[in-house]
């Protein structure tokens, strides 16, 4: 009994040992360990998503903002000003008025607020109807629409003989002239036939013929000039200017109210056309 007693006295000794070895090793161990090391690590749900700069994300937003601004639609209650200078359904000036008698008016006549001018000072906007803003936004949308794209003037090349039929020819000028008035320039070369018996200045006929077909609608912006050794002919044709298209009206006005110009009206025309 004495020597289980012992032995089991014995073994506790050597499991106490060892407990307090491990736990001195591992005080030594935490000591010398940089606390960078043992840090634990953040998680990831307590990490803050920031958004990165860009000029371009700016730029993209100020357009957006820019376009809205221009949009015509109704703004309903949102008056960011105090005072503004409102117009009515029928164009009659109200003068200056608070945004508070502004939205009082809007409810007992039944209309929408639009912003005319908002530079102005103080801005400007108009009462409405909905069907008023309707046709509005149908009118400024059929004027986008006819208005020439921006960027430099286009030009379209057309190439024929001299040979060419008068139907085949007039089928041309339509074609050019369409071109002439969707504002493009028209690069037009004639190659000269192989007929012996071919008027020499058949080709300035045919360039003089296609302008006729416009008048007060094109010009030359190059003479013809031969090309290609001789071979063929090339002009090219633009849409009168503005400055072109008064100077043309007034002189056809002229050569009406004066029966002495009538006799020189072919030639100033073709001062006009040619300049």
């Amino acid at each position: 009994m004495a020597a289980l007693f012992l032995k089991m006295l014995t073994l506790q000794t050597i499991k106490t040992g060892n407990h307090c070895i491990r736990r001195c090793i591992g005080v030594y161990i935490v000591q010398k360990t940089p606390l960078s090391l043992i840090a634990s690590a953040p998680r990831l749900s307590h990490l803050i998503h920031a958004k990165a700069f860009s000029t371009e994300d700016t730029h993209n937003d100020r357009k957006k903002s820019k376009k809205n601004e221009t949009t015509f639609s109704n703004i309903g209650r949102k008056i960011s000003e105090r005072i503004i200078h409102v117009f009515d359904e029928n164009g009659s000036d109200l003068g200056r008025m608070h945004r508070a008698d502004v939205i009082r008016l809007m409810d007992e006549r039944d209309l929408r607020l639009v912003k005319r001018n908002s530079s102005a000072e103080p801005p400007e906007y108009q009462l409405m109807t909905g069907s008023q803003i309707h046709e509005e936004r149908l009118r400024l949308r059929e004027k986008e629409k006819a208005a020439p794209a921006p960027g430099p003037t286009l030009t379209k090349e057309l190439t024929f003989s001299s040979n060419i039929g008068q139907h085949d020819l007039d089928t041309k000028s339509k074609q050019i002239q369409q071109w002439i008035e969707k504002k493009y320039k028209v690069q037009i070369t004639v190659k000269k036939g192989k007929n012996a018996e071919e008027p020499e200045n058949k080709v300035e006929e045919i360039f003089d013929q296609i302008l006729q077909t416009m008048p007060g609608i094109a010009t030359f912006s190059s003479s013809p000039r031969p090309v290609k050794g001789g071979k063929a002919v090339l002009c090219v044709l633009r849409p009168l200017s503005k400055k072109e298209e008064i100077a043309y009206r007034e002189t056809q006005g002229t050569q009406k109210g004066d029966p002495v110009n009538k006799e020189n009206g072919n030639g100033r025309e073709s001062d006009v056309l040619h300049q």
